[in-house]
């Protein structure tokens, strides 16, 4: 199951965790998907879509 937004492409990326000793190690962060019903091509359907596309509108709820 990817966790990448079906609209927008959006996935999870990578970079490092830095301590209050300047250490560092690697972590990740998620996107923040919702699952929601959309219309595509006039039709509900179940989509994954980042929170950023839901607020921008580029996502017709049904």
């Amino acid at each position: 199951m990817s966790r990448v937004c079906d609209v927008c492409g959006k996935g999870q990326i990578s970079g490092n965790k830095v301590s209050h000793s300047n250490k560092h190690s690697r972590r990740t962060w998620s996107v923040n998907l919702r699952n929601v019903r959309a219309l595509v091509d006039g039709t509900p359907k179940r989509l994954k879509v980042c929170t950023r596309c839901l607020r921008s509108g580029k996502v017709e709820r049904a």
